[in-house]
């Protein structure tokens, strides 16, 4: 439905996208992920036409659009601060494209019912956007746009403004709507906690560039590089050098002297790795469970979270590693600070990354 080729974009001497090639799948729920300045929003941009690439080419549905205005793209936007008509009540607000194209009465009304419906605003429709919550005004901006039937939607980070319980639950709702639709969704956001409850596939942007784009699995568990393993969630990125190798699995030597064995492939003794361990593939046990990559530790702090427990392990050399214990209330389960306990980690747990 979208696709990038060699895409890059310069303001003056400042590179915002670098040589974006990427494709975007019909149906497909993409979101386009990183910090702030990072190139996200300027690849949104791109696809909707308000800016034209540097170089490179931006297709939709099959056609070169690179350099068609905005209106003459198959696309809507809901924006950061929904950009609602303050004067027009909430039925005019949505009703207002397709008024532009000149759509029939009959089916304006049609179409905006069904929406109005969809998007749970029956009650509202006489209202005007000062009268209405922040997740009401969301959910507007979002009929406004899909009413118009665009073959992509694109959304910069709509769910910003919100309140953190109310952001949770318009998540489920946008996901929810969006298969209900089936419209291309691509959104925008710098929370990883968006991107990965509600993306079919994620692509990571830094400086100007995609580092790595996948599902939302690949992303959190096989990182391409350092900072897609650090910017997705919490991992420890540990310096390795192999020791060992032998048929896909490789002997490392960790900073502090602790050894532990990963899946490699192409691995050689004396190379340098870059090892990321998830805290919460990190498994504790109070009696040596004689495993592989088992090994002695103490626990050095102890950090109730809720539903987990956050815990810093110092190991082997001075080695420390964060881990994450699901809070269950099990006695047995439970490791507080200034234990003396076992670690261990499975060889298929531990990803080398790109340094």
């Amino acid at each position: 439905m979208v696709e990038l080729r060699h895409v890059s974009k310069r303001f003056g001497d400042y590179e915002a996208l670098k040589d974006a090639s990427f494709e975007i799948k019909t149906g497909e729920f993409m979101t386009f992920l990183g910090p702030s300045g990072c190139g996200k929003t300027t690849c949104l941009r791109l696809i909707s036409g308000f800016d034209t690439p540097t170089s490179g080419q931006v297709f939709i549905d099959g056609k070169d659009v690179t350099f068609d205005p905005p209106y003459r793209r198959d696309v809507n936007q809901v924006f950061q601060n929904y950009a609602l008509f303050p004067h027009l009540t909430i039925y005019e607000n949505i009703a207002f494209g397709l008024r532009m194209k000149k759509v029939p009465p009959a089916q304006i009304k049609e179409r905006v019912e069904r929406v109005v419906k969809m998007t749970s605003l029956e009650a509202l429709v006489d209202r005007k956007p000062a009268q209405m919550s922040g997740g009401q005004r969301q959910r507007v901006a979002l009929a406004r746009a899909i009413v118009c039937e665009p073959k992509v939607l694109l959304l910069d980070e709509p769910l910003s403004a919100l309140d953190a319980k109310l952001r949770t639950q318009m998540r489920m709702e946008l996901k929810q709507l969006q298969k209900k639709l089936g419209i291309t969704f691509i959104f925008v956001t710098h929370d990883q906690e968006e991107a990965l409850t509600m993306s079919d596939r994620v692509a990571v942007i830094n400086a100007g560039r995609v580092e790595q784009i996948g599902t939302v699995n690949e992303i959190y568990y096989k990182p391409a590089t350092r900072f897609v393993a650090t910017f997705i969630g919490e991992t420890n990125i540990i310096e390795a050098e192999v020791i060992e190798d032998a048929g896909g699995r490789s002997r490392c030597r960790l900073e502090g002297g602790l050894e532990l064995t990963v899946r490699s492939e192409s691995a050689h003794p004396g190379g340098k790795l870059l090892l990321s361990l998830r805290p919460e593939k990190i498994r504790l046990h109070r009696e040596n469970p004689a495993v592989p990559n088992s090994f002695p530790a103490r626990v050095s702090l102890e950090i109730f979270k809720g539903a987990i427990d956050e815990l810093t392990l110092d190991v082997q050399g001075g080695l420390q590693l964060g881990a994450l214990l699901a809070n269950d209330g099990q006695a047995q389960s439970d490791y507080h600070e200034g234990e003396q306990i076992f670690a261990s980690i499975q060889p298929e747990d531990i990803h080398i990354v790109a340094a």
